[in-house]
């Protein structure tokens, strides 16, 4: 490690001084910039436009205008050496020498500061000099490229700088042509420490690239594919070649067969005991892929979303082959109470999510409960079917104590088993009622007086008033975020009173401006919880995220019968379980 306390003490306009150059003269003085003046720069391959003059002399002046870079060179543009007048300006406008400190700094901690930039920031200080350049694309650990055709004449040069990538993305658009099998292997070639690679509209690329990068990527732990065309055999080649595969992600594939054609003998992904994370989107023959999951024995994290078929064997699979799973989601899928009654053989079981599944009742959840006590997590959008209840909720109650985080969304509560919960489940820290025709002022009052550990409170939609949300003012002693949206019979001034009264300990998100219409409450898979921290850490900001599904509708969503719908609250609950999480949870 280097000594840091034996190097000398930079002052900024010295350390910079050599590096840049002056704008010109304004008012008869030389105009020293604050901070560097590069030009914005991004390469090619990164899809962004380089401006000609920032390249070759690095001007301060940010007016020159670029001209698109070619696409297929692969040439990095160089900033030109600074003259000897121009060191004198620099020299005679700072009163300081034009030393160029940084040469004292190793690489290694240049690599350090590097790190600590933002993208933008790093791409400009690449610009500075040739070892900055060199410095940076041997630490630069994680790109993410447009994988359009042309990518693959610039393979060769992208990856001679960046030789230490182990984190990828290739990203197309949706209407241009991908890169093809050929450029797929030529970069996973060149990247033998790769551990994550996200393909994304790549159409070109067939079940031959994706065996290139089961042969090549022996280190490979995670993969996701979106909007694909390939099929399970490429699927199945990056299975058995990445022995240390362990979170696989599939979206949208559509070189997927029938079900029946993938199941033949000799002719079906087998499990891999490496994998602990499966997640299964948007796929109408995704049930090929059930003898990968019922034979990955160690599978701790299952999400099935908006899937075709019927899935109840499938967990009753996996019952039996993988009783280990701890994470289990299931959205928008063809499941009934038999599929959930034969998940209580999954004890170890801690988090469950059932969305919008309008064959599951109080029965199908109360079976899970009687066995699976370590619940801590459960989220249910009951789809205004109201076949899951009160008999559902209390048999929750009663069998899993810990339970930290509840979010009920369409679902109908009452006081008799909202106080079941509060009373048993002690270690309630985070409620979200959405949609409720019956949580109102009694329900609320319940929640105030015998939720002792709660800490964050979410109600959309539901019929309560400024009467029982007073309750709050003395419930709940550890409660410090309250979060009320379009329920009409709260008002303003409500958000001010109750922060009074707690004395400014609770911080309260209210929006009572958008009532006239009618919520249509739904939880989406990660992507819907992704872009929430904003929203929490902003006390201000009170709009709830929509879902992420795309507005724009999808021909696979009319033949199937799915429609997006809005978000609610688990963007929310994302940031508020995300601390405990990691701290509660082993």
């Amino acid at each position: 490690m280097p000594d840091f306390n034996s190097l000398p003490v930079l002052d900024w306009n010295a350390f910079w001084s050599p590096l840049v150059r002056l704008g010109g003269e304004s008012g008869g003085r030389h105009r020293i910039p604050s901070t560097p003046p590069f030009s914005p720069f991004r390469l090619p391959w990164m899809g962004q436009s380089a401006s000609t003059q920032s390249i070759k002399a690095l001007s301060c002046s940010s007016s020159s205008s670029g001209r698109r870079a070619r696409f297929a060179s692969g040439t990095i543009g160089q900033p030109a050496a600074m003259t000897k007048g121009e060191l004198a300006l620099c020299e005679d406008a700072t009163g300081h020498s034009a030393r160029d400190y940084t040469t004292e700094l190793p690489d290694e901690c240049l690599a350090l500061v590097f790190q600590s930039l933002g993208s933008a920031d790093r791409k400009q200080c690449s610009l500075v000099c040739k070892r900055w350049l060199v410095i940076d694309g041997q630490n630069r650990h994680r790109i993410s490229l447009d994988a359009r055709e042309g990518l693959q004449d610039a393979v060769l040069g992208i990856f001679a700088r960046f030789d230490a990538v182990a984190k990828l993305a290739l990203k197309c658009e949706r209407r241009a042509e991908s890169v093809g099998d050929e450029a797929l292997a030529l970069i996973v070639a060149r990247c033998p420490n790769l551990t994550r690679l996200k393909l994304r509209s790549c159409h070109a690329i067939t079940d031959v690239g994706m065996a290139a990068v089961g042969k090549q990527c022996a280190v490979l732990r995670k993969l996701s594919v979106g909007s694909c065309s390939f099929g399970f055999k490429g699927i199945e080649a990056v299975v058995r070649g990445c022995s240390l595969l362990e979170e696989l992600s599939i979206k949208r594939l559509r070189g997927l067969p029938p079900t029946l054609c993938a199941n033949e003998a000799g002719n079906e992904i087998i499990g891999s005991i490496s994998l602990r994370s499966i997640c299964l989107k948007e796929l109408y023959h995704g049930l090929c892929f059930a003898p990968l999951i019922s034979g990955s024995s160690n599978l701790k994290t299952l999400k099935l979303i908006r899937c075709s078929g019927d899935w109840d064997m499938l967990l009753e699979d996996i019952a039996d082959e993988v009783p280990g799973i701890t994470e289990i989601h299931l959205e928008k899928l063809q499941v009934s109470d038999r599929g959930l009654a034969a998940l209580c053989s999954c004890v170890d079981l801690e988090i469950l999510h059932i969305v919008k599944t309008p064959e599951c009742t109080d029965i199908g959840l109360s079976a899970i409960a009687e066995r699976c006590h370590l619940l801590r997590k459960i989220h249910i959008d009951g789809w205004k079917t109201n076949r899951i209840g009160d008999e559902g909720l209390i048999a929750i109650a009663k069998q899993c104590p810990n339970l930290q985080e509840l979010v009920l969304i369409a679902v109908n509560p009452t006081v008799r088993s909202l106080g079941h919960i509060a009373i048993n489940c002690c270690n309630l820290e985070r409620l979200a009622i959405c949609g409720s025709d019956t949580f109102g002022d009694a329900e609320i009052t319940c929640i105030a007086s015998k939720c002792m550990a709660l800490k964050k409170l979410c109600i959309k939609g539901c019929p309560v008033s400024d009467h029982g949300m007073e309750a709050l003012a003395e419930g709940c002693p550890k409660l410090v975020k309250v979060k009320v949206k379009k329920c009409q019979g709260v008002t303003p001034e409500f958000a001010g009173w109750l922060t009074a009264c707690r004395e400014g300990m609770v911080a309260v998100n209210l929006d009572t401006a958008a009532q006239t219409e009618k919520p249509e409450p739904s939880i989406g898979e990660s992507g819907a919880l992704e872009n929430i921290d904003q929203l929490i850490d902003q006390i201000g900001v009170v709009d709830l995220h929509s879902s992420g599904s795309s507005s724009r509708p999808l021909p696979w969503k009319a033949r199937m019968g799915f429609f997006p719908g809005k978000n609610f609250v688990v963007s929310v609950i994302r940031r508020w379980s995300h601390g405990s999480s990691n701290s509660n949870h082993t």
